[in-house]
């Protein structure tokens, strides 16, 4: 089943959230990968899907997880209303969106710090569009405003490593983890503080699970801004971590316009209770399409 949910707010050049539901006897599976992966990324997208529609997951260790806000590229006073609205006492700020200045990214920051208020933990997520000078002077700048860490200042490992050896603020690696042939390789270039992981990006929980195992490195579970059938998923791998020291990135379902189940995974005074909805076929139809391109992407995929 194919689905096209609307954003409410524009999210990495994306307007909408487009992606399959598999239906299997161990449950739903999503898989929503982003126009611009090919099928050899895709095809871990796929197996993400798989896992939880036809094997399910491993048993959890805790309860329920702590989530922070996620802020778009948004001007400072919606910045500051989405992070008091959201409960967390967390949020990541994204940050160099083309076509926007860094006094915007400064005042965006700044915000979410008031509305987080000293004790608050404040992220930002460049997703890669800083060069090595850039994110060293620029972190430096933001650095007033108590970073917890900064996901993916620059594009490759050789860029984050040599911004973690000039500057203090803690270096989260995002991308060159979920998008990398070796998501390994981050460890032993010495390039981050953090790992990001996002279950699909890496094949499912079990594989997402060996990942951090051999990084080494404390573990951030994100989302891809999925239904709750993808998130499910990430808090299924959350729940399982040995260890989880941050707040997760999965408290992105306010970003859609929509979902497809009834008891959707939203987070309460920045938790998410572990748990698994199911798919309401009543609202699945509000969003179905028809949709020839994704069947192809995950015959592709599935070679």
């Amino acid at each position: 089943m194919v689905f096209r949910i609307p954003m409410r707010l524009r999210f990495r050049g994306q307007t909408a959230r487009e992606g399959v539901l598999l239906h299997g006897p161990a449950g739903w599976g999503e898989f929503s990968p982003f126009p611009e992966y090919g099928p050899r990324e895709c095809a871990r997208w796929l197996a993400c899907a798989r896992e939880a529609a036809f094997e399910g997951w491993p048993e959890p260790v805790r309860d329920s997880v702590p989530v922070n806000a996620t802020v778009p590229a948004v001007d400072a006073q919606r910045a500051h209303e989405l992070v008091r609205r959201s409960g967390c006492g967390t949020a990541k700020v994204k940050v160099g969106e083309r076509g926007q200045t860094f006094d915007d990214d400064v005042a965006r920051v700044e915000a979410v710090r008031d509305a987080l208020g000293p004790a608050g933990r404040l992220r930002v997520d460049v997703n890669g569009a800083w060069s090595v000078d850039e994110a060293v002077r620029r972190l430096k700048r933001l650095d007033k405003y108590d970073l917890e860490y900064a996901e993916q200042p620059c594009a490759t490992l050789e860029e984050l490593a040599a911004v973690r050896r000039a500057c203090d603020v803690p270096i989260a690696a995002d991308e060159s983890i979920r998008r990398a042939e070796d998501p390994l390789r981050v460890k032993a270039a010495e390039a981050a503080d953090v790992a990001v992981v996002k279950v699909q990006p890496l094949g499912g929980v079990r594989n997402a699970l060996r990942v951090v195992e051999a990084c080494g490195l404390p573990a951030v579970v994100s989302s891809a801004v999925e239904t709750s059938v993808g998130l499910a998923a990430g808090l299924a791998l959350a729940a399982a971590l040995p260890s989880l020291p941050y707040a997760c990135g999965l408290g992105t379902l306010p970003l859609l316009a929509g979902d497809v189940v009834d008891d959707s995974l939203t987070p309460v005074d920045g938790q998410l209770a572990v748990r698994r909805p199911s798919v309401n076929y009543q609202h699945l139809s509000v969003f179905e399409i028809e949709s020839p391109q994704w069947l192809r992407r995950m015959q592709e995929a599935s070679r």
